[in-house]
C-alpha cells in the first residue's frame, strides 16, 4: 500500500471523527433531495422545462451542493484545524511530503464526495421516479472535473487560512455565491441570460450543466469542462505553493 493510500485511509477515518461536519457533508445532501421530494409541487411536470419536474432538475444541483458543502464549509475547517492543533507539525517528522498530505486530502474528500452522490440519485430514482444518468461515463466525467475544482478551491482557502475558524468564515462565504450560481435558489434554466452566462464561468454552474448534459444523455460541453479544469489548476498551484506544515 503506497503512502497516499494509507495516509487516504487514516484521513477518512479522522473524518468520522468530527460528527458535525459528517452530518452536514454526507448526509444533509441525501436529506434535502428528500424533503424537496415530498412537496407535491416539486413532482409536478413543468411546461417550462420540457415536461421535466423540479426534482429532476434538483437532482444534479443536490449533487453539486454536496459537493460544494464538502469543499467549502468542511476541507478547509478540517485541514486548518490540523495545522492549529500541531497534528501537521508533527506530520513534517515523517517522510510525508506536502503535496502526498494534499493529495491525500483530495482523494478522502473525492471518495467520499462519490459516495454521497451515489445516494442522492439513489434516493433519487427509488423515492421519485427521477431517471438515472442516461450516459454514465459522461457524468464521471462532468463530476470528477469539477470535484477537483472545487476541492482544490477549499484547499487553497486552507493554505491562506490562519486557524480553523478563519477558515471555515472564509468557505461559507465563497459557499453562497458558488450555490447561488449552480442553481440552489433558482435552477440555471430559470435563470435570466447574464446570471446564466456568468453560471457558465462558475466551477459549480459549469459542473451542473455538465452533469445535466449528462442526465440527458449528452456529452459535457468542451467549455464547461474548460472551465472547471482552469479553476483547478487556478486554485491548485496556489494551494501547493502557500502550504504550511504550521
Amino acid at each position: 500500500m503506497s503512502a497516499l493510500s494509507r495516509l487516504t485511509a487514516t484521513e477518512v477515518k479522522l473524518f468520522f471523527r468530527e460528527p458535525v461536519l459528517a452530518f452536514f457533508t454526507l448526509a444533509f445532501p441525501p436529506l434535502l433531495i428528500v424533503i424537496f421530494g415530498v412537496i407535491p409541487a416539486m413532482r409536478e411536470p413543468s411546461e417550462d422545462a420540457a415536461g421535466l419536474r423540479p426534482i429532476d432538475l434538483y437532482v444534479p444541483i443536490i449533487v453539486a451542493l454536496g459537493l460544494a458543502l464538502f469543499a467549502f464549509t468542511c476541507l478547509p475547517q478540517l485541514f486548518a484545524t490540523y495545522r492549529e492543533k500541531g497534528v501537521l507539525r508533527r506530520m513534517r517528522t515523517t517522510p510525508v511530503e506536502p503535496r502526498v498530505m494534499l493529495g491525500a486530502q483530495l482523494l478522502m474528500a473525492v471518495v467520499l464526495s462519490v459516495a454521497t452522490a451515489l445516494v442522492v440519485l439513489l434516493i433519487g430514482r427509488l423515492a421519485f421516479d427521477v431517471s438515472l444518468p442516461r450516459h454514465p461515463l459522461a457524468y464521471l466525467l462532468g463530476y470528477l472535473p469539477a470535484a477537483l475544482a472545487v476541492f482544490t478551491i477549499g484547499l487553497l482557502i486552507a493554505s491562506l487560512a490562519s486557524t480553523g475558524k478563519s477558515a471555515g468564515a472564509i468557505g461559507t462565504l465563497v459557499f453562497f455565491p458558488v450555490a447561488f450560481f449552480a442553481g440552489l435558489w433558482l435552477p440555471r434554466d430559470s435563470m435570466p441570460d447574464v446570471l446564466r452566462t456568468i453560471s457558465d464561468f462558475t466551477p459549480l454552474g459549469a459542473g451542473v450543466q455538465s452533469l445535466q448534459d449528462a442526465t440527458a444523455g449528452h456529452w459535457p460541453q468542451p467549455l464547461h469542462l474548460a472551465v472547471v479544469l482552469g479553476w483547478a489548476v487556478v486554485a491548485g498551484i496556489p494551494a501547493a505553493r502557500y502550504f504550511r506544515w504550521e
